[in-house]
């Protein structure tokens, strides 16, 4: 073996130019891969980081799991009737408290009470259709991330009046609305009422900045002219991505409706899932690419090395013998090559790291990045592949000559 790998290193040795450009289109690939992977993957874990933070894990409504039953389709079991009414069903979730308090028996976070609720906003001369929610103060901070997101204000404002109301940024903007302003909310159940803006939030996502206000339980419940109705519990789980199973269980027990942020918001996970695909695709071919320069090195070596092929088999060297010399080289290319990857990957994904940017919508920021031991071995991984399979056929080639055919057409 140690002949074998004598003769592999004096191949690439005295080919030191040729050596050099593939080990370098090796080592730049394996870099790129590195930086475009900790880039990708950065900005998607940030991207979702922020998804969840600015969403509840879990929402339970009060929409039943199964729909209700027509009432002649609960008495007669042989029968089935279409059209009927069903019964009026008492809006929220019946016994809120004790559900909760059931709930925090075995659920992994924080839970909150609730009330969702829609009303138009006027406000001089203006009229928006806004969503209220009703919130506790005392245990909204353990489920959201609103308290961080005050701009003016904070939740406690809510106590300094009997109807208070924090509102997004961008819709006191649009309604040239500001603190300690004046505003009328007009619900769907014929409620008026008239509210003091004593705080604002910017949460980053423009849909709920610009129709979405916060007020106390029961200016809710008010709104929506029933006394203590509940009609969503909100949770933080302990782990993001143990909410879907733990909101099936939560359905299986409450009879409600339980989302997960994950179902919520399945689009943007779809659209992540096929941007990880393109990801690993554009990675595979700039690999596949620095691959060539490994093919060309072996190729030219076993093009110049015949003779040597014709002596070494005369002298009793097998097929496989000469095949794994050719393949070794190729190795040795592939495994320096991602070593020096590694190092030009990690100052290339620190370079992205520094780097400052400024949006339209937020101050300076850095790239997100992500460092993962994961994205090295994968890059060296693909690397040492593409370079064995490149070293393979002209290794392959090398094995096949026959030393008569060679030492005969000699010149």
């Amino acid at each position: 073996m140690s002949l074998v790998l004598t003769i592999a290193w004096t191949h690439v040795r005295h080919r030191a130019r040729q050596t050099l450009v593939a080990i370098a289109g090796v080592m730049t690939g394996v870099a790129f891969s590195v930086m475009m992977a900790a880039m990708m993957e950065g900005s998607q874990d940030d991207f979702i980081r922020t998804l969840v933070d600015a969403l509840p894990h879990i929402s339970i409504t009060d929409e039943l799991r199964e729909p209700s039953r027509q009432p002649a389709d609960q008495i007669y079991a042989a029968a089935e009737f279409h059209g009927l009414k069903p019964n009026v069903r008492r809006p929220g979730i019946k016994n809120p408290m004790a559900t909760i308090a059931s709930l925090q028996g075995w659920v992994p976070g924080a839970l909150t009470a609730s009330v969702q609720s829609k009303a138009v906003l006027r406000f001089a001369g203006r009229n928006i259709t806004v969503a209220i929610i009703g919130i506790d103060p005392r245990t909204e901070s353990e489920v959201s991330t609103l308290a961080s997101h005050m701009r003016q204000g904070s939740l406690n404002s809510l106590y300094r009046s009997s109807h208070a109301i924090l509102l997004g940024d961008r819709l006191t903007a649009k309604l040239g609305a500001r603190v300690n302003s004046n505003i009328t909310l007009a619900s769907a159940q014929g409620i008026s009422m008239n509210a003091t803006v004593v705080g604002t939030f910017h949460s980053g996502f423009r849909a709920t900045d610009e129709t979405t206000g916060y007020v106390l339980l029961r200016t809710a419940q008010i709104l929506e002219r029933q006394t203590g109705i509940i009609n969503e519990i909100r949770i933080r789980t302990n782990d993001p991505m143990q909410a879907r199973l733990i909101s099936e269980r939560i359905g299986e027990q409450t009879g409600y409706k339980a989302i997960s942020w994950q179902e919520a918001q399945e689009d943007l996970l779809s659209a992540i899932t096929l941007r990880n695909v393109l990801m690993y695709t554009i990675v595979g071919a700039i690999l596949l690419v620095a691959s060539f320069g490994t093919y060309n090195i072996i190729s030219t070596i076993t093009h110049e090395k015949t003779r040597d092929i014709a002596i070494l088999k005369s002298l009793g060297f097998r097929d496989r013998t000469i095949r794994s010399i050719f393949i070794i080289e190729a190795l040795f290319i592939g495994l320096t090559g991602a070593a020096f990857g590694w190092v030009l990957g990690y100052l290339l994904t620190r370079g992205l790291a520094s780097l400052e940017f400024k949006t339209p919508f937020s101050d300076y920021n850095h790239l997100p990045v992500l460092y993962s031991l994961k994205h090295y071995l994968l890059a060296t991984a693909v690397a040492l592949l593409s370079s064995v399979v490149a070293g393979y056929f002209p290794a392959g080639a090398a094995a096949r000559l026959h030393p008569v055919d060679i030492i005969r057409g000699a010149t």
